[in-house]
């Protein structure tokens, strides 16, 4: 037996093909079909990672809007007004209170006035009619 005739080979088109031709390229062509799966694995993979980017840059955009809306209506500076706010309620309150006194004094001194008023009104009264009298006197005096 010669070396030719030793091993398997196939005879297709003209060509002979030896057994170990096939133990070479099976792997060979495993390991290519293998790559290129992988490969497209990998390219999927990185179009869902970059649509999942895509999500998360205009959620950062989101959120830089909020951070300008904060910044804009100056929440950090609203403790120092709010307390601000809250002497001057107090402030007021106790200005309320006095002036809540001011009215019971003012309401009682116009109660006294009122009462002197009509005593007022009544000597006027008796003022007016002792001038009427004494002008019936000159008229007509007593003989």
């Amino acid at each position: 037996m010669s070396e030719e005739d030793s091993g398997t080979s196939i005879k297709l088109g003209g060509f002979d093909i030896k057994g170990w031709y096939f133990a070479v390229a099976l792997p060979v062509l495993s390991a290519l079909s293998g790559g290129i799966y992988y490969s497209y694995d990998t390219v999927n993979r990185f179009w869902s990672v970059e649509e999942s980017v895509n999500s998360i840059l205009g959620i950062e955009s989101r959120v830089q809007t909020l951070e300008q809306a904060i910044q804009d209506n100056d929440v950090r500076g609203l403790a120092p007004k709010l307390s601000s706010i809250g002497t001057q309620m107090q402030t007021i309150l106790e200005q309320q209170k006095a002036l809540l006194d001011l009215r019971s004094s003012v309401e009682k001194s116009d109660a006294i006035t009122s009462g002197i008023k009509d005593q007022l009104d009544k000597y006027d009264r008796d003022i007016e009619d002792l001038w009427k009298a004494m002008d019936d006197l000159s008229k007509n005096p007593i003989q």
